[in-house]
């Protein structure tokens, strides 16, 4: 018998609950629940049981395995992940996009893109910004932007943000790339169609097969690595590295480093790494 992990309402989460759980995440998605993470499952869960209208755990397991469309299982994955993300986050990486890589792309016929686990859309955004306003030939640029939670990429695809989520945009794109209008009183932000026009999003798992072709001249895995356990963070930088055009650059989060993993990349400056 399984000794209860937590509780919630009328809601138990018991340690086999949390092992399926772990499980299920890991052979799908590759995130890496660790022990402790137990109150995160439950308080994340527990809304999603009263909207279904299930009385416990069991049920809702059982509701995933029976549920042929796979939708639920996409909502669980969602559920455990955090998109949190901004308009130019993490200014060095842009910085050295600006310095170092727009007049080698300038010099490009061709411009390709990744932002792997792009969240609401505030990455591809800013670099399409960025390539508009200071790549040569900005028609030359493509950026796939992937995530495997549907309903964020439906958010970034409306591409409409408040006052708030825009606070790091520069001055002068929001001038330029960001249309205002006002909605029940509160101002909104939409991004202009010209920068729309340079990124694709899809849904995409990382851990799947992917359907693209490379290669990407930068891949941008920003904070998503996070989740995942050693081994399975090797094999998607060396996917990764096959992805990414001789010269190409990858760009992890800041809070993220290679130094533990086994790949073939050359360390360029904190969380940029080159193929």
């Amino acid at each position: 018998m399984s000794v209860p992990a937590s509780s919630i309402g009328d809601f138990a989460l018991e340690t086999t609950h949390f092992n399926q759980i772990k499980t299920l995440l890991y052979e799908t998605s590759g995130i890496d629940l660790k022990p402790g993470k137990e109150n995160l499952v439950k308080n994340r869960l527990a809304s999603r049981l009263r909207t279904l209208g299930l009385n416990d755990f069991d049920h809702y397991l059982s509701y995933i395995e029976q549920d042929r469309s796979k939708q639920e299982l996409t909502i669980l994955i969602d559920s455990m992940t955090t998109n949190k993300t901004s308009f130019f986050r993490e200014t060095p990486h842009f910085e050295f996009i600006e310095k170092k890589l727009l007049p080698i792309w300038s010099r490009k016929t061709s411009v390709r893109l990744w932002s792997a686990g792009c969240s609401s859309g505030e990455e591809p955004y800013s670099l399409s910004m960025l390539l508009l306003d200071k790549l040569a030939n900005p028609s030359s640029a493509r950026i796939l932007a992937t995530d495997i939670s549907d309903t964020i990429l439906n958010t970034a695809r409306k591409a409409t943000y408040s006052q708030e989520q825009i606070a790091d945009v520069p001055a002068p794109y929001k001038k330029t790339y960001l249309q205002m209008n006002t909605q029940g009183g509160q101002s909104l932000f939409s991004v202009a169609q010209q920068v729309r026009s340079l990124v694709r999003f899809a849904n995409l798992n990382l851990m799947a097969p992917w359907p693209m072709k490379g290669p990407f001249d930068l891949i941008l895995c920003r904070n998503v690595m996070i989740y995942f356990d050693r081994p399975t963070q090797e094999r998607l930088i060396n996917r990764y590295y096959d992805m990414l055009s001789p010269g190409g650059h990858l760009f992890i989060g800041h809070s993220e480093s290679l130094s533990s993993v086994q790949h073939s990349y050359d360390y360029i400056q904190p969380a940029i790494y080159r193929r």
